[in-house]
């Protein structure tokens, strides 16, 4: 086999976003990863809900209703 064709297998640190901390074995220094077993809602059980009305809302309020809207609604009237 040829010599230095591996990268180097060092040991690391995983830190999740809600603070648990992993020791492993990876080619990559202290990893920092958005979210893992101890918080993640398939393994906890607890649900997440994101107010995506809110933001639609917003949107609407910002932009106003859009032009295809219309004519669909115009489309209808006939």
């Amino acid at each position: 086999m040829k010599a230095d064709t591996h990268p180097d297998y060092i040991e690391t640190t995983i830190t999740c976003a809600c603070g648990t901390v992993y020791n492993t074995r990876s080619t990559k220094q202290n990893l920092r990863i958005g979210i893992c077993a101890a918080c993640h809602p398939f393994f906890t059980g607890q649900q997440k809900f994101v107010d995506t009305a809110g933001r639609v809302e917003k949107f609407t309020r910002r932009f106003g209703a859009t032009r295809m809207a219309g004519k669909a609604a115009a489309t209808k009237k006939k």
